[in-house]
């Protein structure tokens, strides 16, 4: 069995542990959002799926959204920019952020765990998570820019 095919397993599991349906449309976004390692936006998904799913609206997207962001199985990325992004959560990991493109890559660093532990120590705080994102340009932004720069 895939791992993208596992970890759909599971989280439907999740949804009907939850309590939650499992409709076609969930399943599909769900299935979307585990192979797409894009961090998509709702409307991303939604043009997707739409050929598969001619009745399906955006806001059943954003509405499917929300749910699995409220059980744990999505996260929601903002960036100042209008649109959140979406990702599933596998483990704990960071995102590199194109400033060019806006392309979102993962990155697994598990020393920051230790700084959640110090932070609590150092503050008294009890610490429920951290976000750390990077920025910078991707290699296809630098292939453009050198190119364009070249000209």
């Amino acid at each position: 069995m895939a791992v993208s095919e596992q970890q759909l397993n599971k989280a439907l599991e999740t949804l009907k542990q939850s309590g939650v349906r499992i409709t076609p449309q969930r399943h599909a976004i769900l299935e979307y959002l585990i192979e797409s390692m894009s961090h998509p936006t709702a409307d991303e998904i939604y043009k997707a799926l739409e050929g598969k799913f001619p009745n399906m609206s955006v806001a059943t997207v954003y509405n499917n959204l929300r749910v699995f962001k409220e059980i744990g199985l999505v996260q929601e990325l903002t960036y100042g920019d209008a649109s959140s992004r979406f990702d599933f959560v596998t483990s704990n990991h960071y995102h590199i952020i194109c400033e060019d493109c806006g392309k979102i890559v993962d990155f697994h660093y598990p020393g920051l765990d230790e700084v959640e532990q110090l932070a609590a120590h150092v503050t008294g705080f009890k610490v429920s998570h951290h976000r750390m994102e990077i920025y910078g340009t991707c290699p296809e932004c630098m292939k453009k820019h050198s190119y364009l720069e070249a000209k």
